[in-house]
């Protein structure tokens, strides 16, 4: 894994395409929910956004609805600023800091929720002028529900300049 990641990052800052990387967007989500330990799975909804304040510094907020199987439903929402500096013509290194808030609701149980602090760094590489890919470790902490930390991977397809799918 380590060797894969530091021949992108060495592939990224050595590739001569140009690329300028958009941080102001707005997204819609669809999340496909499935728990390994517990019998609770669901789909989930979701909106986004990202607007740059300037050439380096951006704020991002989200909010996600899931229904989950035996009526429980989960929300989340967060916020944050984010700090983008190129590598190279071809690749973005991106770091964050947020502000992560989650409820759940359980019939006969009540809800409970919570809220933390979250950290993240990734790179956004342009593989072609359509083709993005990125990749980067995010670690969230609530104040009773603990931490976790994530390794996320993605693509994005830039249909055009206002349609993208990844």
């Amino acid at each position: 894994m380590l060797r894969s990641s530091l021949l992108i990052f060495l592939l990224a800052l050595g590739v001569d395409a140009s690329a300028e990387f958009d941080y102001n967007y707005f997204e819609f989500s669809y999340a496909d929910i499935e728990f390994d330990d517990i019998d609770v799975d669901g789909d989930a909804l979701g909106i986004g956004g990202s607007y740059e304040l300037n050439d380096d510094i951006f704020v991002f907020g989200g909010y996600q609805s899931a229904d989950l199987d035996f009526s429980v439903d989960a929300t989340t929402f967060g916020i944050g600023v984010g700090y983008h500096m190129p590598l190279s013509e071809a690749a973005d290194l991106v770091a964050n800091v947020s502000y992560p808030w989650a409820e759940v609701d359980v019939p006969g149980f009540g809800d409970e929720d919570d809220d933390g602090f979250g950290l993240g760094v990734g790179v956004r590489f342009a593989a072609t002028p359509e083709v993005e890919l990125n990749g980067g470790i995010n670690y969230v902490e609530f104040g009773d529900g603990g931490d976790d930390t994530a390794l996320s991977v993605g693509a994005l397809y830039n249909f055009t300049d206002a349609f993208t799918a990844g």
